[in-house]
């Protein structure tokens, strides 16, 4: 009788292991999936006497989305760097650069959006990639096409030279 207890209680616990690993191994791992693709930005500068390309840092920096009231960046310091997310119903992304003494670039980010189903409990992802651009070159002088694909791993996408 009691090598027939511990034999049901063994089989009750090996059961309720089973049932919670296997519950643990089905629930979905979205984190991934749900976060946005952005398209990361640094800057540069052409050392005029050496024409060497260089790091560049911009003092103040606020980033609009044009035709909305959406404000992307508001008034960062010291720019080195900074992501922008491109819009997934458009084929194409404008931004306004707006820098101190009240001086602005506009940039026209022109992209393909793709959907792809990730799983039935993530649903469906963007994928999205730079096509062409156009810019003003009121403070921006030029603008380099590192990597079209936005994602979420921080690769750089466009070098901005000023």
């Amino acid at each position: 009788m009691r090598k027939l207890f511990h034999l049901t209680l063994t089989a009750a616990l090996l059961y309720a292991l089973t049932c919670f690993l296997n519950a643990c191994s089905e629930e979905a791992d979205c984190s991934m999936t749900n976060n946005r693709g952005m398209i990361v930005c640094n800057l540069y500068h052409i050392d005029p006497s050496t024409n060497v390309v260089q790091n560049d840092t911009l003092d103040s920096l606020t980033v609009t989305a044009a035709g909305t009231d959406s404000i992307i960046i508001n008034r960062m310091g010291e720019v080195k760097n900074f992501s922008l997310p491109l819009r997934y119903t458009e084929d194409s992304t404008q931004f306004i650069f707006h820098y101190t003494g009240h001086m602005t670039d506009t940039v026209v980010v022109r992209h393909t959006n793709k959907p792809y189903f990730v799983s039935m409990d993530c649903g469906y992802q963007m994928q999205q990639s730079i096509t062409t651009l156009r810019y003003t070159r009121r403070n921006l002088d030029s603008i380099y096409i590192a990597n079209p694909e936005a994602s979420i791993d921080g690769t750089e996408n466009l070098k901005l030279f000023y």
